[in-house]
């Protein structure tokens, strides 16, 4: 009977340890990925004049990572008036575009109106003398260099750096599923691949309404962009939820898990060095 006894004490204490340790390493492990996710808002955006040369004519910039008046990458907000037209001219540095709200076109200054909606892709080589023009009663596109400063300067100083500008309507992006990519898993969501520079590369995600989906990232920067619809983000560790409307904006670094649930169809634009991988949870 004592020996019975020994016995069950014996399991019983292996027992726990093994749980308190599960807990442990899982502990570890949340600690190893969360702390490192982190949230804005697109009402937390301050705005200013994004070329202040122009004074009350000038489009809006808001920063959302990055500082555009220094020499790192950045992304940001720029909000036209309806109507707007830039006269031609330059930039120093290249950049990249999504179309959040409204209509824009941006191309050489004598092309024919090429009007481009939300979720449409464009780049802008430096030195190519353009135009850039809106309509809507909001107009929003997110703005991203990979060096800065972002600045504004006459045609008479356009050179050209070799790289050619690209417009992709929303309409002809090509979209690759769980059966041509390993990135994605499920049949909620699609992915397209927009460019590559630096070691890193940009994507499009589009996801289906109603639907929650981990997003996993291995990246030392991951960066994403709410372009188009309503999400609801999941705060690791707390399990806050936050929601995310166009022009909100969740990171990390290292090897991260995103969770969040779509209230509607949604894109995001994501800026990543490493693999990721987004999937439909049940």
């Amino acid at each position: 009977m004592t020996k019975t006894k020994s016995f069950f004490l014996l399991l019983t204490t292996c027992l726990l340890w093994a749980c308190t340790n599960q807990k442990t390493d899982s502990a570890k492990i949340s600690e190893d990925v969360a702390p490192t996710n982190a949230v804005q808002h697109s009402s937390e955006i301050e705005w200013e004049a994004l070329n202040p040369a122009r004074g009350d004519q000038s489009p809006k910039a808001g920063t959302i990572w990055g500082d555009r008046k220094g020499s790192v990458a950045t992304g940001f907000l720029a909000k036209f008036v309806d109507g707007f037209s830039s006269p031609p001219h330059i930039h120093n540095v290249t950049y990249r575009a999504v179309v959040l709200e409204g209509l824009v076109h941006n191309d050489d200054p004598e092309a024919e109106k090429m009007w481009m909606p939300k979720g449409s892709f464009w780049t802008q080589p430096a030195g190519e003398a353009h135009i850039t023009a809106a309509k809507g009663s909001e107009c929003i596109a997110y703005v991203e260099i990979d060096s800065g400063p972002y600045l504004v300067k006459p045609t008479a100083e356009a050179f050209d750096n070799g790289e050619r500008p690209v417009n992709i309507d929303i309409s002809n992006m090509v979209w690759l599923g769980e059966d041509q990519t390993a990135w994605v898993e499920g049949l909620g969501a699609k992915v397209a691949f927009l460019w590559e520079a630096n070691k890193r590369s940009g994507y499009l995600l589009k996801l289906a309404p109603g639907l929650k989906f981990r997003l996993e990232s291995e990246g030392e920067e991951f960066r994403a962009i709410s372009i188009v619809g309503q999400l609801d983000y999941e705060m690791p560790l707390t399990n806050e939820v936050k929601s995310l409307d166009p022009g909100s904006y969740f990171h990390s670094t290292g090897t991260s898990s995103h969770l969040f649930t779509t209230k509607e169809m949604c894109l995001l634009y994501l800026r990543t060095n490493g693999d990721f991988k987004i999937s439909s949870e049940k």
